[in-house]
């Protein structure tokens, strides 16, 4: 009986209080490091945005050759595919500069 009885105070001092056992980790120090080995590293950045003037001859998958006629910064080129014109967003991933 005496074995139990200590057993009992011991868990009366486990369960007082909280009315929990585990207790929640506390977040880490630093950000974790990722190694150049690893599977799972970060994404690779977005590479830079192809840059166009006007004058430029490029190719298109969809409208074919063109000459570009006008660019507005970096976010839109306007082109002459012949017998049309189309204004292409960027990022330009359907057209290349020849």
């Amino acid at each position: 009986m005496v074995a139990c009885d200590e057993l009992m105070v011991a868990c009366d001092e486990l369960w007082s209080g909280t009315g929990r056992i585990m207790v929640t980790m506390k977040p880490p120090r630093a950000a974790r490091r990722h190694l150049p080995t690893s599977p799972f590293n970060r994404p690779a950045a977005d590479p830079p945005v192809e840059q166009f003037a006007e004058g430029d001859q490029v190719n298109h998958d969809q409208y074919g050759l063109g000459v570009v006629i006008g660019v507005e910064d970096d976010i839109a080129v306007l082109v002459d595919f012949r017998p049309r014109q189309e204004r292409i967003t960027a990022p330009y991933n359907k057209m290349t500069k020849l």
